[in-house]
Formats: structure tokens, sequence, C-alpha cells
């Protein structure tokens, strides 16, 4: 069996990849907050979206890339099928959306909606990590350890489920903070419980010739690219999009508008005096010099 290394650099990588994670999820969050006060279907599918691609897309699979980074096995050559490893991104993203559709049905936190919408979550999420093992090309075979990936997918599950419980219910910002950490720390006790399950058995007649596909760095500079312009463009678009108290205010603005251009319309004409003298009106009392004309 091959010497197997999951921090080949150090406290680097988990350090970025629970970064990553933490920031995808605190971005994920705020997009939930916005998506539970959507006015309409059409920005309740925006807000899903963005959510779903800053958890899934950012939060899980782009830790589990930063992740592999630090994976090595001895003496072997490790590349990547790159539309496998690309497969592997959608089902991230595409299981975090089926679980946030599922969960923010309705207008209040049900039990029975979290479970089944963090069951496909956790079960996406689990079915990303090991599709992303498998774009992994190496000269060997890879055995997992039945046990360690039942652990790694109820963790996935469970982490998955309290993810949706906390993007239906925080609000505050500290609290959301507070959650992101927390599903940083799940996220990534899923993947290394995952990495620990498998182990690497040499083929004895290979050369590492034969081994084909993109290595991790090659791979490295269109995903970090990926990565920035998505965490900017999700950031413009948490600023740019009123809030719920923009929403209230141009609400009473134009309330208050309206009721301002009723009164003008209603308000009685002025009237004139058999004199040609413009009268008061409002119930105002005359004046001398209005008595003396008439």
């Amino acid at each position: 069996m091959a010497q197997i290394h999951h921090f080949e650099h150090g406290w680097l990588t988990p350090t970025f990849s629970y970064t990553l994670s933490v920031l995808g999820s605190l971005l994920g969050l705020v997009c939930a907050v916005r998506l539970r006060t959507a006015p309409s279907a059409g920005w309740r599918a925006w807000w899903l979206t963005l959510a779903a691609v800053a958890i899934g897309g950012t939060g899980i699979w782009t830790m589990h890339f930063v992740a592999m980074l630090g994976f090595s096995v001895v003496g072997m050559p490790i590349r990547y099928d790159v539309p496998v490893t690309a497969l592997s991104a959608l089902i991230a993203i595409g299981a975090v959306a089926i679980g946030l559709s599922i969960a923010a049905r309705g207008t209040k936190v049900q039990g029975a909606r979290l479970i089944i919408g963090g069951l496909f979550a956790g079960l996406g999420v689990a079915a990303m990590h090991f599709t992303g093992m498998y774009a992994m090309h190496l000269d060997g075979t890879i055995d997992y350890m039945t046990s360690r990936v039942v652990a790694a997918v109820a963790i996935a599950v469970v982490a998955a489920t309290v993810a949706l419980w906390l993007a239906m219910t925080v609000q505050r910002p500290l609290a959301i903070v507070a959650s992101a950490l927390v599903m940083g720390i799940a996220v990534n006790g899923m993947h290394f419980t995952g990495m620990s399950a498998m182990s690497v058995h040499p083929d004895p007649a290979a050369t590492g010739a034969s081994v084909t596909g993109a290595n991790a760095s090659t791979l490295l500079i269109p995903i970090g690219l990926t990565v920035i312009f998505g965490v900017l463009g999700l950031v413009y678009a948490l600023m740019a999009a009123p809030t719920e108290e923009d929403r209230a205010a141009a609400a009473y603005l134009a309330a208050r508008l309206e009721r301002e251009n009723d009164d003008d319309l209603y308000e009685p004409a002025p009237q004139q005096g058999p004199n040609g003298r413009r009268m008061p009106t409002g119930g105002a009392a005359w004046t001398f010099r209005d008595r003396a004309g008439q």
C-alpha cells in the first residue's frame, strides 16, 4: 500500500480551504436572508441561485479542490479529469439548490422540509466529493474503508441539514458569522473524513507515463480566477440589490407622495369676493379690509 500525505504543504492548504468554506457559507447565508424576504418569485429564484453558488460552489466544492492540493501519494504523479472535475462542481451547486428550494417552501420553517432538504443536499455533497475523487488519475488502485465512507456521508447529511436550518433562521450579522464558522468546520470535517477512508495500492508495472489529465497547478489558475470573480459578483449583487428596509422606505415615500397629490387634487379652488378680491378658504376669518370692500 502506498504512503499518502493529506497535508503535503503543512497547514497552508487546510487553513486556506477552511477560509474559503467560511467565506462561501457567509455569502450564502446572507443570500438566504434575502431569499426569505424576496418580494416575488423572480427574486426568490435569483437569491436561491446565488445562495447555491456561494455555498455549493465556493463553500464546498472550491474548499474540496484546495484541500486536494495538499493530497499526494509518494512516488505517484496525480492528474485530474477536467470534465469530471467540472461535473463535481455542478453536483455540489445543484444539490445545495435542491435542498434550499425544499427547505424554503412555505412561510414557516418545518422539520420535515429541513430533513428532506438536508438529505438531498447531504447526499449531493457526498456525491460531489467522491465524484471529485473519481476524477483523480494515478498509477494504482484506490480502495475505501466502508465505515469511514458511511461516516463521511452521515456528516454530510447532518451538516447540510444544520446548514439549511441556519439558512432559514439566522438573520443578525453576528449569528450569520458564527453560523458560517460552524459550517466551515462541518464541511472540512466531512472532506477529511472521506479522505481518510481511502487507500492506494500501486501498480508494479506502471511507469507514470500512462497517467493522463491536468495536474492541480494547471487547474488552480482558472479555478482561482473563477472564485475571485464569483465572490466579487456575489458581493456586488448583495450591495446593489434593495433590502427589505429599502423597499419599505420606497413604499413609504411613494405612499406619502400619492397622499400629497390627492390632497392637491381635492383642495378647494379659491373663491372671489363681490369686488373681485380673493376670499380666504379653509374656514379662515375675514379681515377688516375684506369686510370694508363689500
